[in-house]
């Protein structure tokens, strides 16, 4: 028995845990080194009703049955970093929630026990990227206005739509840092 419908998108009950699944699905399909991708989270009845010809382009129509559609929003900017990009962003009324997709080096929590001491941010980076245990995953992380959080993490080693996890704890820093893009 299998989790995918035809599409190939993993089945879910939960809006939220769709989008972030799509998202995965969609950044799994471009490759691994890909840069962090943006995504707003809008109402699909509300975007077909609203914006037709953008939910036509998406694909959207009268049998598409998701209640949230991610939109893939512009680049981010290179050399920007990603705390400092995500504190200019101000969505409009319109946009439900969002979700971003970043790859990133992880340890297990026993690797900190081997961390060296008084290392800046730059030798921190090339210790962890140089360590026999570092693991590659892709987190897609989405929030919406009302709080309620969703994430999506791959392994690169284990690089299956069966082997993804998802939780609403997964990733709170930057589940943090997406719902103040919601704030003031």
């Amino acid at each position: 028995m299998t989790n995918l419908p035809v599409d190939g998108t993993p089945l879910a009950a939960d809006p939220l845990t769709r989008a972030v699944l799509e998202i995965d699905e969609y950044s799994a399909g471009l490759g691994w080194d890909q840069p962090a991708r943006l995504f707003a989270l809008v109402d699909t009845a509300k975007l077909r009703a609203q914006e037709p010809s953008l939910a036509a382009q998406l694909g959207i129509d009268d049998s598409t049955t998701a209640s949230l559609t991610p939109v893939e929003q512009d680049e981010i900017p290179a050399g920007v970093p990603l705390d400092e990009f995500l504190a200019t962003i101000a969505w409009p009324d319109a946009v439900s929630g969002c979700a971003l997709t970043v790859e990133r080096l992880m340890l297990p929590p026993s690797a900190e026990d081997s961390e060296p001491a008084g290392m800046d941010e730059a030798q921190l980076a090339t210790w962890v990227a140089e360590h026999p245990d570092r693991q590659e995953v892709r987190m897609t992380v989405a929030v919406l206005r009302d709080g309620r959080r969703e994430s999506a993490l791959r392994l690169r080693e284990k690089d299956s739509t069966s082997e993804v996890l998802t939780g609403s704890a997964l990733v709170p820093g930057l589940a943090d840092a997406l719902a103040a893009t919601f704030e003031g």
